[in-house]
C-alpha cells in the first residue's frame, strides 16, 4: 500500500464531505439528539464507500473510452469547487445561524430514520459530484495507487461520519455559537480552493 496516497485519499475525502450540507446536518442533528446514531452513521459511511468505489474503479475506464471526459470533469470540478469555496466564504461572512436540535421531539422509528437518511444521501447530486466525479477524477492521476487512494477515502468517510455522530454531544456547545460555523465555513472555502488548484494543475 502506498501510504502517501492513502493519506491523500483520506484528506481529500474529509475535505469534500466536511462541507456543511443536508447530509452532515442530518447526522449532526441525530447525534445531538442521541437518536439512531449508529444506524445513521453506518448508512452514510457505507453509501459513501459504494460511491467512492464506483468512482475510483469505473471513472478511469470510462475516461479511457471517452478521452474528453476526464479534462471536462477535471475543469468542471475545479470550477464547481471554486464556486463552492466562494459560497462558503460568503456564508462565513454573512451567516448568523447556529445549528440547533430540538430534543423535545419524540424519537422516530428506525425505518423512517433510515429512509430519510438514504433519501438525503442518494438523492443529493452533490454526493455524486464529490464521490464519483471529483474523487474519481483525482484517482485517474494515480494509475498505480488507486486502491490505496480508495481505501484512504473510504476510511476518511467512516472516520468523519462516526466522529460527527458520536462527537455531536461534545460539539453542541461549540456549534450553538454562530462564530463556530463561520470559522468552519472559512476553512471549507480554503480547502475547496486548494483542491481546485490541484485539479487545474493536474497534480
Amino acid at each position: 500500500m502506498d501510504i502517501a496516497v492513502f493519506f491523500t485519499g483520506m484528506m481529500m475525502s474529509l475535505s469534500l464531505i466536511v462541507a456543511i450540507g443536508a447530509q452532515n446536518a442530518f447526522v449532526l442533528r441525530q447525534g445531538l439528539r442521541g437518536e439512531r446514531v449508529l444506524a445513521v452513521c453506518l448508512t452514510c459511511a457505507v453509501s459513501d464507500a459504494i460511491l467512492i468505489t464506483v468512482g475510483v474503479t469505473s471513472f478511469h475506464t470510462v475516461s479511457e473510452w471517452l478521452p474528453w471526459l476526464e479534462p471536462v470533469m477535471r475543469y468542471g470540478g475545479a470550477a464547481f469547487l471554486i464556486w463552492y469555496g466562494v459560497k462558503s466564504l460568503l456564508s462565513a461572512l454573512r451567516s448568523n445561524e447556529a445549528l440547533a436540535a430540538d430534543s423535545s421531539l419524540p424519537m422516530t422509528d428506525l425505518f423512517r430514520t433510515l429512509i430519510a437518511c438514504l433519501a438525503i444521501t442518494w438523492l443529493n447530486p452533490h454526493v455524486y459530484l464529490d464521490t464519483v466525479v471529483l474523487l474519481g477524477t483525482i484517482s485517474t492521476q494515480l494509475t498505480d495507487s488507486q486502491g490505496s487512494f480508495a481505501i484512504g477515502a473510504i476510511l476518511g468517510s467512516f472516520v468523519f461520519f462516526f466522529a460527527l455522530g458520536y462527537g455531536a454531544t461534545k460539539l453542541r456547545p461549540v456549534f450553538e455559537r454562530p462564530a463556530a460555523w463561520r470559522v468552519l465555513e472559512t476553512l471549507i472555502a480554503l480547502v475547496m480552493w486548494l483542491i481546485a488548484f490541484k485539479l487545474l494543475a493536474g497534480t
